[in-house]
């Protein structure tokens, strides 16, 4: 591979972004980028080296020495390799402290930048085209309608036990719409050169056929 491709994929929750995403870093060979992974390693580091969650000179001082990469689907933080480390209750709970503030979340818009200028990668999130690789070479926009993004969600928590019902949860996925559409700093939106790909009726397969077929267009390899 000769030259560099960023692909960016942004969509409402429930649109399939990290299934796609992972299915077509396989296939192209490249990284995908698991931002929510990268919270993770944040939040271990944070909790092993005994960080306060709050913004202040300790904090500032250990995201200047932070390090994360992506390499053949390992996650490495400072040099190690933290799969297993970072896939515990515990540490979800501390990634979704860290990601609320905003010393971390800039740090790793940086690092994910910085990966972006020198290798290929795939990332997917609410706002990876419009703010995170505004200049990436392939953004696509992927949604499907609040009733089949329900029902994927839906059977998933059937699958795993769980009551709630199909109307909580197209509820649910709603409100989340709403969320993300209206939030005051970065909101989700399909960049004005983004491709839309509606999901809506299509399996897996077809959905990362028809992302392929648009990167191949790109004159990039």
């Amino acid at each position: 591979m000769s030259k560099i491709i960023r692909i960016a994929i942004d969509g409402p929750s429930g649109a399939g972004k990290s299934t796609i995403a992972k299915a077509v870093a396989k296939q192209l060979g490249i990284d995908y980028i698991d931002t929510g992974a990268m919270y993770r390693a944040v939040g271990y580091k944070m909790d092993r080296e005994g960080v306060p969650f709050e913004q202040g000179e300790k904090l500032d001082k250990m995201l200047a020495e932070t390090d994360i990469d992506f390499v053949n689907g390992d996650i490495v933080l400072d040099g190690e390799i933290v799969n297993t480390l970072i896939r515990t209750p515990e540490v979800s709970m501390l990634a979704s402290q860290c990601s609320s503030i905003p010393e971390v979340r800039q740090k790793l818009v940086d690092i994910q930048r910085e990966m972006g200028m020198r290798k290929s990668m795939i990332m997917d999130g609410r706002d990876i085209g419009t703010n995170v690789l505004k200049d990436a070479e392939c953004k696509i926009f992927l949604t499907a309608s609040a009733e089949e993004r329900a029902e994927r969600r839906f059977k998933e928590l059937q699958e795993k036990g769980e009551t709630q019902s199909y109307e909580e949860v197209l509820a649910d996925i709603k409100a989340r719409d709403h969320s993300d559409m209206t939030r005051a700093l970065n909101p989700l939106r399909k960049a004005d050169d983004a491709i839309e790909l509606d999901t809506t009726g299509l399996g897996i397969e077809e959905v990362v056929d028809r992302v392929i077929k648009i990167v191949d267009q790109i004159n990039w390899k």
